[in-house]
């Protein structure tokens, strides 16, 4: 659906008053303590992250999925979907694609709607820890790794499809999740099923247009729950280290063992030159794909901690990143979900803004633990959402999008608009 920019505008006004005490009040505060909030918003303004278009529906567990309606049933209405969050909130301003379930059947014509909603397209995904009803050869015992030359070229030459696609939708990168593994012992030579996998990377590698990226994510277990190829971040940087500079570690913040200290990884990762993006959500056991910031903000803020300082740092050189959400919803609607992940990022992010960056690194060249404790808990404690909603303010977008989308009944309305139940297409 199009939003009418006037109902944002009446909802701004009637919360402009408030904000401008919170946004003053809070600016007095931050430049009192040596920040430049101008700069610190433009920061916030140009901070993107993009919309995976498999999230824009309800998700599920192996046991069922209850569907909430309204769901976008193309390609076309996912967009309509994430030109929606973008207008109520001005940091949605891309969408990334997962191949097969969204194929764009006239690219020209999908790249003319995207940009209407001002939207972008971000990395592509391919898809071989599925079967699709066209293929020859089963992924069930692998892919990329598998024993069979047939397989291996089958998934090669999908990875090469979803490259086709992004080229025409403008995207520059491509991200390859991959499920292969082993569930019992021994079933699989580990070096092997390794150099199988570097093959078949190495050909799909050298695929990639020149100003392209290939972005290697990983995972310790799930669906196999003995080993996987691409078990950690050790396993990816390697891949990309024998791949070449096109290739980059994909961080998935679920894809971890209990207690793994990510914000590590991402500083690893960024010393070598080698991070190439974020898939953000949370959880409490494992891959539990939750909104972003429920269980773990402070780990959020951690890990932004390390972004801001390894963006800025003249000792790092790292690509530009890419940012996305990958979140799935069970219980809850997908879009104010979305809009709270895109929220909580957002904060973490600007709460990393305003670290005494000077003062944390005298506390740590003297080994001052409880200063250093202080001074990035004086950060995380800001309440810093009034910068938020005024980059919002600004930028034509709602104040507080979540209100406004119950307000306006939006969710009510994609139901009477698509049906009770619709279902999203990919899910």
């Amino acid at each position: 659906m199009i939003l009418d920019k006037s109902l944002i505008d009446q909802h701004n006004e009637t919360l402009a008053s408030a904000q401008q005490k919170k946004f003053d009040f809070l600016q007095s505060s931050l430049q009192d303590e040596g920040h430049d909030v101008a700069a610190i918003l433009e920061q916030l303004a140009a901070f993107q992250i993009a919309i995976p278009s498999w999230a824009l529906g309800t998700g599920g567990t192996r046991f069922g999925r209850f569907a909430g309606g309204g769901e976008p049933r193309s390609l076309e209405e996912k967009l309509e979907d994430v030109g929606l969050l973008h207008a109520l909130n001005q940091s949605s301003g891309a969408i990334s694609l997962h191949i097969p379930w969204d194929i764009p059947q006239n690219a020209v014509a999908i790249k003319q709607l995207a940009a209407s909603f001002d939207l972008q397209f971000d990395a592509v995904n391919s898809n071989t820890f599925q079967d699709q009803s066209e293929q020859d050869y089963s992924y069930k015992f692998g892919s990329l790794a598998h024993t069979d030359k047939h397989v291996r070229d089958q998934a090669i030459a999908h990875n090469l499809e979803v490259i086709k696609h992004g080229v025409d939708l403008g995207s520059k990168a491509l991200t390859i999740w991959l499920s292969d593994g082993t569930d019992f012992p021994g079933q699989q030579n580990f070096r092997r099923a390794f150099n199988r996998t570097l093959d078949s990377f190495h050909q799909i590698y050298e695929a990639l247009p020149a100003d392209w990226k290939v972005f290697i994510e990983y995972k310790p277990y799930e669906p196999h729950f003995y080993s996987t190829v691409v078990a950690d971040w050790g396993t990816s940087l390697l891949f990309c280290q024998k791949l070449g500079e096109k290739a980059l570690g994909l961080v998935d913040l679920g894809h971890h063992l209990p207690n793994t200290n990510i914000e590590q990884i991402v500083s690893r990762f960024l010393m070598e030159g080698k991070l190439g993006g974020f898939h953000f959500n949370d959880s409490k056991y494992g891959d539990d794909d939750l909104t972003v910031g429920a269980m773990r903000p402070f780990q959020l803020f951690l890990i932004f901690n390390e972004l801001v300082e390894g963006m800025t740092s003249s000792e790092v050189k790292n690509p530009a990143l890419s940012w996305m959400i990958d979140a799935s919803h069970n219980v809850k609607d997908p879009l104010e979900d979305l809009l709270q992940s895109v929220e909580a990022i957002k904060i973490a992010y600007a709460q990393a803004l305003i670290i005494d960056r000077k003062a944390l690194e005298k506390a740590q060249e003297q080994n001052d633990a409880t200063q250093a404790q202080e001074i990035l808990q004086q950060a995380y404690r800001t309440d810093v959402r009034p910068l938020l909603a005024q980059v919002r303010l600004d930028y034509g977008a709602a104040i507080q999008p979540l209100a406004f989308y119950r307000e306006q009944k939006i969710r009510q309305k994609l139901i009477k608009q698509r049906g009770a139940k619709t279902y999203t297409t990919g899910l």
